[in-house]
């Protein structure tokens, strides 16, 4: 099982504060793709981090059972 958590106005965006998926050895840029089409996050800014470090979104990390991913919106400067 891999836990998804999301933080800030991702929270809104996707109407939930976390959910699980009961599968691993899962690419972490195979995931975030699906999510994307899930929530419609297309252009939507965002960072990832994968048991609390900071991840490339294109990374080909193979997620693991227990790992956490978190979705964390970008600062975007003025």
């Amino acid at each position: 099982m891999i836990k998804i958590k999301y933080f800030g106005a991702l929270v809104a965006r996707t109407r939930r504060r976390g959910e699980k998926i009961y599968f691993s050895d899962l690419k972490l840029s195979k995931l975030l793709i699906e999510l994307e089409q899930k929530y419609k996050l297309n252009g939507f800014p965002f960072s990832v981090a994968v048991n609390q470090k900071i991840m490339d979104r294109f990374s080909n990390l193979i997620l693991k059972n227990n790992d956490v991913v978190a979705l964390l919106p970008a600062n975007i400067e003025s």
